[in-house]
């Protein structure tokens, strides 16, 4: 596994999941350009791990993320938010691709995300949690889509992904007034399904969701993902012809042969 700047990755093949931890905690976790920067390289490294199915998106310190780093961004691109013209403009729409890339490649990636959320989750950091798949809290975590009250619209996910996760009422909420929420009401609107003590409960919790997830037979499991992302933008009719398609090609995976003989000799299965 590479260095990087911004993250610290642990393995545990035994359980097939890693941790991606955020690891800037002198600055709360702020995005400064090596998050964005390496982001989608440390997910790629991820997604190309075989012996890894689960990917737990941690954070080490006093909280999750406070979002953008809007200090260090603006001395970096300033010249890019101010461009006086389209050229330049061009080059600003370049950067919010390639910022977008990552959480992208978070939200479509064959792996299973899990985030473990404590204190903090501002901003870009609720942009990350909305392109995992699960997302667990302790009790002292707070969310805000803050970027409305810093004369910002969000352009890294949440205004997409957020609806399908918690409505479009609960959305607009927490978009148009960027306060904060707690954890309880996190889970109430359903950002998190569950919520923990403290950070090394949720920490621990998110853990071992992700090895139980790790321990299904991968396509499966792969699929899984895939239709439903598919369906949060297609019609009812067009998500079942996507799994029936899906199946068509992929049922009869080895997993799926395994568990026939399984049954037969009366045995667990043993999953690739």
């Amino acid at each position: 596994m590479s260095r990087f700047d911004f993250f610290q990755v642990e393995r545990d093949e035994e359980r097939r999941i890693a941790t991606l931890f955020l690891n800037r905690p002198e600055a709360r976790n702020a995005m400064n350009w090596p998050f964005w920067r390496d982001l989608p390289l440390v997910v790629d490294e991820l997604e190309a791990d075989d012996a890894i199915r689960a990917v737990v998106v941690a954070a080490h310190g006093k909280s999750f993320s406070t979002g953008l780093d809007i200090v260090s961004f603006f001395d970096d691109f300033g010249h890019l938010v101010q461009a006086e013209n389209g050229d330049r403009r061009v080059e600003l729409r370049d950067l919010i691709v390639q910022m977008q890339s990552g959480l992208n490649r978070i939200a479509t990636g064959r792996k299973v995300y899990v985030a473990a959320i404590h204190r903090h989750c501002i901003g870009g950091a609720l942009d990350l949690i909305a392109a995992c798949d699960i997302r667990l809290a302790s009790k002292d975590a707070s969310f805000s889509l803050r970027e409305a009250k810093v004369a910002i619209v969000a352009d890294m996910g949440s205004l997409n992904r957020l609806p399908g996760i918690i409505g479009m009422g609960n959305t607009k909420l927490m978009a148009l007034t960027g306060d904060d929420f707690s954890a309880e009401e996190a889970r109430q609107m359903q950002l998190v399904s569950r919520v923990y003590d403290d950070q090394p409960a949720v920490l621990e919790a998110a853990r071992e969701l992700a090895a139980s997830i790790a321990a299904n037979p991968r396509l499966a499991v792969q699929g899984t993902k895939e239709v439903l992302r598919y369906v949060q933008d297609h019609s009812e009719q067009d998500g079942l012809q996507h799994v029936l398609l899906f199946n068509t090609a992929f049922i009869d995976s080895l997993d799926l042969r395994e568990m026939g003989a399984a049954f037969k000799e009366r045995r667990r299965p043993r999953f690739q």
